[in-house]
């Protein structure tokens, strides 16, 4: 189903939303930094801005409890938290980068075991996705098979349109339902220009070919000068919108407390610390080589995917400077010396 809604509209459409007493979460600033958040209103949606973290914090918070504990005496209580309490949610002015990343948490979160945490969010939010019509340096998400208009994820894609508004694409029933339940601001489509799509600059990798030195170079001495500058700080993976590692732990005191889901990261060095004071990844350049093995290999392994949307925030947002996209070249060249 193809449509057209004007920015009035669209906004119109958010406030009607937020009445209806649906949860909101858009693009907004937020004391100078753009943040998926609630909407209170339509004014504070931001369309101009990539926001600076992603948008898999509504379906994977930062921090969450998923039980509660009491003790009063002898008797202990345990009240599990119930996720049906999760609200109904549209997610809206969601980059492709973000969204195609929706579909690699669901592979995690629904693979052997089942995360309800996640999933009952996820069937309770409609994604409306937003072409991109301006990149910088950092963005790469065409070198990663992706583009600034790749609909993947999103239930109702948005493609700004020359004169000002969106043309309107679903790709599900959620899409299709947020449509024909607000019938009256959409418009049928009149021939509008789309706006030209922002064109990201790193050139395409060869993923397979990647993939297939990453096999047979765990050991390599490149690793040292490809990570030597990682300092652990975990800012690459709290910022990407596919990272989903995470830690459960107990806080609170003898009497009561809660457990809690907290976003973890594999350039720590307590990740891998073992009781035992063992530590596999006791270096951190063995940590960064975690980081791109799981990314561009063992995900693959495993779900047939990259686990990389090539959105660039752990570029811009590096305190030393690494460049994902940099490193992956650098793979590919060595790719190349040895096939010559």
């Amino acid at each position: 189903m193809q449509k057209f809604i004007s920015q009035q509209n669209l906004n119109t459409l958010l406030d009607k939303l937020i009445a209806e007493g649906k949860r909101v979460v858009a693009p907004r600033m937020n004391a100078g930094t753009v943040l998926y958040e609630p909407l209170t209103a339509a004014a504070e949606l931001v369309t101009d801005q990539l926001p600076r973290r992603s948008g898999k914090e509504a379906f994977f918070p930062l921090c969450e409890d998923i039980m509660s504990y009491r003790k009063e005496g002898q008797q202990v209580t345990l009240t599990d938290i119930d996720p049906a309490r999760f609200p109904e949610t549209v997610l809206v002015g969601v980059r492709p980068c973000d969204a195609a990343a929706i579909p690699v948490l669901d592979a995690v979160f629904s693979w052997d075991y089942k995360d309800e945490f996640f999933l009952e969010r996820r069937r309770k939010t409609t994604i409306v996705g937003l072409a991109c019509t301006q990149a910088d340096d950092a963005c790469f998400c065409s070198a990663v098979g992706l583009s600034p208009g790749e609909p993947k994820g999103a239930d109702l894609f948005l493609t700004p349109v020359e004169g000002g508004g969106y043309s309107c694409e679903t790709h599900s029933d959620k899409g299709e339902a947020l449509i024909n339940n607000h019938k009256d601001l959409f418009a049928e489509t009149n021939g509008e220009k789309a706006l030209p799509l922002a064109q990201p600059q790193t050139e395409a990798f060869d993923l397979q070919k990647v993939k297939a030195w990453l096999d047979e170079h765990f050991e390599n001495p490149a690793w040292d000068s490809i990570a030597t500058r990682c300092v652990g700080c975990g800012a690459c993976a709290f910022v990407c919108p596919a990272c989903h590692c995470f830690d459960i732990v107990d806080e609170g005191t003898e009497k009561s407390g809660k457990r809690r889901k907290n976003w973890d990261a594999c350039g720590f060095w307590k990740f891998t610390h073992h009781a035992s004071g063992h530590n596999p990844r006791d270096q951190q350049p063995k940590r960064y080589r975690n980081r791109i093995m799981h990314k561009f290999k063992y995900y693959d392994d495993k779900f047939g995917q990259t686990l990389c949307t090539g959105c660039g925030r752990c570029i811009r947002l590096c305190p030393v400077g690494i460049d994902i996209a940099g490193i992956i070249q650098e793979i590919e060249k060595q790719v190349k010396v040895k096939v010559e």
